[in-house]
């Protein structure tokens, strides 16, 4: 299958409370170092003809504005929670420039909160102004999105199903601490891989950076980044210093390519 040439810019790689987080006085929330600056967890996904967001976070007008984004194709989502949804009315500004709906690809999890949080993008009397959303629903069967292919991944957030995909040879998986098997067929041979790591402590729903990367030996991915950090990971010059080879932290503005 033909495979486009993809760039991926990290839009933010913080967990749902940001870094800093707000009132927080620790070493990290207080570091001068952009890289300890981290917006919600959010990628851009571009082909030389598409361009797709991964997850509107409430930081999405800044993520496209601070990503200098013209054109947007599509929107995915992962799963409802608010640090990954809140900020999907801001697309109407691509609704007028574009002059066209905004598809949204959600599995029917997520598309009940997009109906419940946005009703009034749904209902019968529209006034001016909302965002036009063309809800699309997502199962595990691959799909397009102009040039740029996408295959769903079912992941656990303790015991939410969400959504990773793989876009080509590149795969994007957040808040996620369970894998099943079959999933993880569809994850081998993968180039690069984005997981979520939280933290170095243990946690309900996210991996840690320990079970992160462990995730990433069973794979055998040769090149990883990890995403959705909070601020009790550390500084990230500390914690970079102990990673493995083709282990990174993300942040924001980090774009790669393949």
């Amino acid at each position: 299958m033909y495979l486009p040439s993809l760039k991926i810019t990290f839009l933010g790689t913080g967990t749902s409370s940001g870094v800093p987080m707000i009132g927080c006085q620790c070493p990290v929330c207080t570091s001068t170092n952009k890289k300890d600056k981290r917006l919600r967890s959010s990628v851009l996904v571009q082909s030389e003809t598409t361009a797709v967001v991964v997850d509107t976070t409430p930081d999405f007008r800044y993520q496209m504005l601070r990503a200098g984004v013209k054109k947007l194709d599509a929107v995915i989502l992962t799963h409802p929670h608010k640090d990954h949804i809140a900020g999907l009315d801001d697309v109407r500004a691509f609704n007028f420039m574009q002059q066209k709906e905004m598809p949204v690809y959600a599995n029917s999890l997520t598309e009940e909160a997009i109906k419940r949080e946005f009703a009034y993008a749904f209902s019968d009397k529209k006034y001016p102004g909302i965002p036009e959303l063309q809800l699309n629903t997502l199962n595990n069967e691959p799909f397009f999105i102009g040039d740029i292919p996408v295959q769903p991944i079912e992941v656990w957030h303790h015991k939410m199903p969400v959504l990773g995909f793989r876009f080509g040879n590149f795969t994007y998986i957040t808040d996620a601490n369970r894998i099943e098997d079959a999933e993880k067929e569809k994850i081998r041979s993968t180039k690069i891989i984005v997981l979520n790591a939280l933290r170095k402590e243990k946690h309900i729903s996210h991996y840690t950076l320990d079970e992160a990367i462990a995730e990433v030996k069973a794979l055998q991915i040769p090149q990883a980044y990890f995403t959705h950090i909070s601020h009790q990971m550390g500084k990230h010059e500390d914690v970079i210093a102990d990673l493995p080879e083709g282990v990174e932290l993300a942040w924001d503005g980090l774009e790669v390519s393949l």
